[in-house]
């Protein structure tokens, strides 16, 4: 099944060969296949480490492979620390606009000084290493600030995107056994004010494992304070236990530096887990190379450090790299469509990278707010969350990077760490392609038995190797980490993307969707499981199933099919309400387009509900084989 885009080539310019730090990706590649093990030694060299490694890869227990053993290491030394005795003690680490247009900045000095200071507050609210801290809040500079400050005491953080609602970010909390929680007042969206502190006022009445909250102020508006556990960050870091000076934790490779959440088909969302060594040298690298990285760059990774995106390329790979970091807080159109164009002229960005859906919402306002600004600082746009269609490809190609600028369309996953699959600058484009996979890695696009599939069709996307950045387990679930990710390919050692995928005649990898019910909505994922839980949780409700739908602004859009109770009847009335319902549970993002009422669902004889009939239905489309439904 080729596409028409498969022979549609976009060719680098000599002067972007020219200054790339990779000049030859096919022979750097076959030795990054051929000695896997020393190739990734070498990357691990470009980083400081407290102790160097006895072996570099331990694959004695697989799939729960180790790296960089018996090194001792803490992601903070290279992102920060070390950099301090070098010039780049002054040079400007990240800028900072809120919403409302206030800037702030901090050096790396500063930035150092920030992050100790709460640092030790935290030990003084106990925080002790191994211990998680979950961290919700807004786009503000404290968020990486807190994130970065339990690293370096050797705990370890939860961030939950500052827009999940109460019942989440309880189950989170909970989850990781949290006992102190960072938040904010609230933060600036649209011109609006999100009461975070509300939510997570809400959700501590169902999290007893938090004995102390930590509260930005932000937007300034009055929020209910529990005596004796909640706390002012501003009141804590003026008090003598915000001292400037803290020591970086000696961290063994293979300690817990964060977990993310992330949606799944059944159960519980999934705590993965990353650690201090491994992910630094694989972020690091694949930043530095997919994407050039001088020191005079100023980057801009348009993600919510809520995600693992705003992980891995707002705060740690960038910093690891000595960038200078941008940062917005609010929506891309506020006040007006120009607000991006605004900043990367004001800041001279040279470096964009953002989400399709965030290509396709600004595209939609045409091409005049954009040429009202000079956007030649720009020399790379960069893709990422999901498959980017080539109309929009082309337009950010040649309305924002003015044909000049060359697209790194990434894939990747919370899982993976880093980018898996992606382009280098060098790489002659395909729009739409996520190209060829990074250094290190082995790719394959196979059928059910592992058999990989003639050029052009359709398959499961599989990694044949282990990677440094890769997860390391499901944090208190090693059983559930085997079943989803390595179970289905065991005998081949392969890692189970949960994507579809094909490969075409030169190799480019077009990556098409999830294979399983995960809905990615502008970039986000949620499970079905979740968003059907939420709507059985309605009293009217009895049964629901969830789909994602083609939706031009974000990418996919849910359907839900609803069979109700018995006497109730559907109407717009209830739709809307159902609608209102689901993201007050779950979130706003996870608000439904569509809700439709039905008397039964397409199931199987096992009781599995069959969305891709739904699907197929709802499209037009062949069924498919229906051999499996209960009759």
């Amino acid at each position: 099944m080729s596409g028409k885009n498969d022979s549609e080539f976009f060719y680098p310019s000599e002067e972007v060969k020219a200054q790339a730090n990779v000049k030859d990706y096919e022979s750097l590649y076959k030795r990054s296949i051929e000695d896997r093990e020393g190739f990734w030694a070498e990357r691990a060299e470009d980083l400081e480490w407290f102790q160097k490694w006895d072996k570099v890869l331990d694959d004695s227990n697989k799939p729960f492979y180790k790296w960089f053993v018996g090194g001792k290491t803490n992601i903070v030394h290279n992102a920060i620390d070390r950099h301090l005795k070098t010039w780049r003690r002054n040079k400007v680490a990240l800028i900072w606009e809120g919403e409302p247009g206030d800037v702030r900045t901090y050096s790396y000095h500063a930035l150092n000084r920030e992050v100790s200071r709460f640092a030790n507050v935290l030990k003084s609210m106990g925080v002790k290493r191994g211990e998680i801290v979950t961290i919700y809040m807004p786009q503000v500079p404290e968020l990486p600030i807190a994130m970065i400050a339990c690293a370096k005491i050797g705990a370890a953080h939860s961030v939950v995107y500052g827009g999940f609602s109460h019942e989440a970010l309880s189950d989170r909390i909970n989850d990781a056994q949290s006992r102190v929680l960072v938040t904010a007042d609230g933060g600036w969206r649209r011109g609006k004010i999100t009461d975070l502190k509300k939510i997570a006022n809400n959700a501590m009445k169902n999290s007893p494992t938090i004995e102390v909250c930590i509260t930005v102020k932000r937007t300034e508006h009055e929020v209910y304070m529990e005596n004796d556990r909640d706390f002012w960050y501003h009141d804590l870091m003026g008090l003598p236990i915000a001292s400037p000076k803290c020591e970086t934790e000696v961290m063994d490779a293979e300690d817990m530096l964060f977990i993310l959440y992330t949606s799944g088909t059944t159960g519980k969302p999934k705590g993965v887990l990353h650690t201090h060594g491994g992910y630094s040298v694989y972020t690091s690298t694949t930043h530095k190379y997919v994407f050039d990285i001088k020191d005079e760059d100023r980057w801009w990774c348009a993600a919510d450090p809520g995600w693992i995106t705003g992980h891995s390329y707002i705060v740690y790979a960038p910093l690891i790299n000595g960038s200078t970091v941008m940062m917005y807080e609010g929506a891309p159109n506020h006040p007006y469509p120009n607000r991006w164009w605004q900043m990367i002229e004001k800041y001279g960005i040279t470096i964009l990278y953002t989400s399709p859906t965030a290509v396709r919402g600004l595209m939609r306002f045409g091409d005049s707010w954009s040429q009202k600004h000079d956007l030649s600082s720009l020399r790379l746009l960069g893709s990422v969350g999901e498959p980017i269609n080539p109309e929009a490809w082309k337009w950010y190609h040649k309305v924002i990077g003015r044909e000049k600028c060359p697209i790194m369309d990434t894939w990747w996953q919370t899982e993976t760490g880093g980018f898996m699959i992606t382009p280098l600058p060098i790489t002659p484009l395909k729009p739409g392609s996520a190209t060829k996979p990074f250094f290190g890695n082995e790719v394959a696009v196979v059928d059910d038995a592992g058999n990989e599939v003639k050029a052009g069709e359709v398959g499961k996307l599989v990694l044949k190797a282990p990677w440094p950045g890769m997860a390391r387990t499901i944090y208190g679930d090693d059983e559930r980490y085997k079943e989803v990710y390595w179970k289905e390919f065991e005998k081949q050692g392969w890692y189970k993307a949960g994507d579809s995928a094909r490969i075409d005649e030169d190799g480019y990898v077009w990556v098409i969707g999830r294979i399983d019910d995960v809905i990615k909505v502008s970039g986000y994922r949620l499970g079905t499981a979740e968003v059907e839980s939420a709507f059985v949780s309605h009293s009217d409700v009895a049964e629901s199933a969830a789909i994602a739908l083609p939706h031009e602004l974000k990418g996919n859009c849910i359907h839900v099919f609803a069979i109700l109770r018995a006497g109730m009847s559907g109407s717009k009335e209830l739709e809307a309400e159902l609608k209102n319902h689901v993201s007050e549970v779950l979130g706003p993002i996870a608000k439904p387009e569509k809700v439709i009422f039905v008397d039964s669902l397409p199931k199987t004889r096992s009781g599995k509900i069959m969305r891709r009939v739904l699907k197929a239905r709802a499209l037009g489309q062949d069924e498919g084989d229906l051999s499996t439904l209960e009759s």
